[in-house]
């Protein structure tokens, strides 16, 4: 492994991290294709039990950043990543080989908990060496990149679908991971210096954790996050019964699912340009105050079209809504963690992690009321958006404390 210690210029940095990242894309969206062949393989009663082949990744991910945050604060950023790619690839494996629908599901967990190592350290790395809407700027830069893998996800997973078996897309996984740990190893520097580490120890972190929860700015912009994450894993653990059964899409599911996926790329581009000039805060209540005011006036439109609108329709609101989720995500994050740089590690996991545990119920119950229409989701969209409305104002009522 290289001993270099510069740091990365910028544009190296940002496509590593954007690699990084786009495994938990990729491990998420070339699946979407394959669920129902997978469901049928491993005998699934119920179609929207596979649904949970993508949320138990996000279970994972939740409970990995938990601990991955905390621990690179005291060993280095570098181990903890190391780890958490063998766990990935061990999970890759399990999913490749499983014979029953339980097997996948240890094996999705695993996936999900490797990958909370690299996507949650990543942020640490970040906060690292910037903040403010300099940090924002970079994590938008980098969702732009990494954008372009859930644009061509499925349609990398129908490929293999069509051309080998649904077991292969987890050996692409493997092979991705495998890419990036090399890369990872040898050219990024360790960013934590040894005298900036905290030593671990449950009442070092239970303290960090009760201060970081006092703080109402960053747990106002984490509930916010969980909420709206809610609401995009629910399209997403139901976005292949949208598209294939509401819409009849066929294979062209994968065309749509990954023009709906630019729309989060365009809006990353756009937060980066804007963000310095106007301000985080002002991008996420605006963006906030669109996708509530879209989908709460279109679910009557959907009510009247019994659940089923015009295809033409229901693109523009997708858009429209996966426009203004591109803006929040990174916004939100930054906003959460810009008063906790002192914790980096600890305040990423508390972050991430409680945001996908808040996200998790809801999206699960916009997923698993799915009734061969679009009214569950669009309606899921108009109350999160809500709820993401009033957090975020009384989040800026006060102070932060930290």
């Amino acid at each position: 492994m290289s001993k270099n210690s510069a740091p990365l210029k910028i544009p190296e940095f940002v496509c590593l991290l954007a690699l990084m990242g786009s495994i938990v894309a990729l491990s998420i969206d070339a699946m979407l294709p394959a669920l129902a062949e997978i469901g049928v393989d491993l005998a699934l009663h119920n179609p929207n039990d596979a649904q949970l082949i993508v949320s138990i990744m996000f279970l994972g991910l939740a409970v990995g950043q938990i601990f991955s945050g905390p621990i690179s604060d005291s060993v280095g950023r570098k181990p903890v990543i190391y780890v958490g790619y063998l766990i990935f690839v061990l999970g890759c494996l399990l999913s490749m080989l499983a014979e029953s629908f339980a097997v996948m599901l240890v094996g999705r967990f695993l996936q999900g908990l490797g990958a909370s190592a690299p996507r949650i350290v990543s942020v640490a790395l970040v906060r690292d060496g910037y903040e403010g809407s300099a940090m924002a700027r970079i994590m938008s830069i980098v969702a732009a990149i990494f954008i372009f893998v859930p644009t061509i996800a499925p349609a990398i997973g129908q490929v293999v679908l069509l051309i080998l078996h649904w077991r292969a897309i987890f050996a692409l996984l493997l092979v991705t991971a495998l890419v990036a740990f090399v890369w990872f190893a040898v050219r990024q520097p360790e960013t934590l210096a040894p005298d900036a580490r905290r030593p671990f120890s449950l009442s070092v972190i239970a303290r960090g954790t009760r201060d970081i929860l006092a703080d109402r700015q960053v747990m106002g912009n984490t509930i916010a996050l969980g909420i709206m994450l809610g609401a995009f894993i629910g399209y997403l653990s139901s976005a292949q019964q949208v598209f294939q059964v509401v819409f009849s899409t066929g294979n062209w599911f994968a065309f749509y699912f990954g023009v709906a996926s630019l729309a989060i790329g365009s809006a990353s581009v756009f937060n980066a340009r804007v963000v310095l000039r106007k301000g985080m805060s002002y991008m996420t209540s605006r963006a906030l105050v669109v996708v509530t005011v879209v989908s709460a006036l279109y679910f009557p439109v959907v009510v009247l079209c019994d659940g089923v609108p015009p295809m033409w329709s229901f693109m523009v609101w997708l858009l429209l809504s996966m426009f203004c989720h591109g803006i929040l995500f990174g916004n939100f994050n930054s906003l959460a963690m810009e008063p906790i740089g002192h914790v980096a590690g600890l305040g990423a996991a508390v972050v991430g992690s409680l945001s996908t545990l808040i996200a998790l119920p809801l999206g699960w119950s916009i997923g698993a009321v799915f009734d061969g229409t679009v009214q569950p989701l669009v309606a899921g969209f108009a109350i999160t958006g809500t709820l993401g409305s009033i957090v975020t104002r009384w989040a800026r009522r006060a102070p932060a404390t930290v």
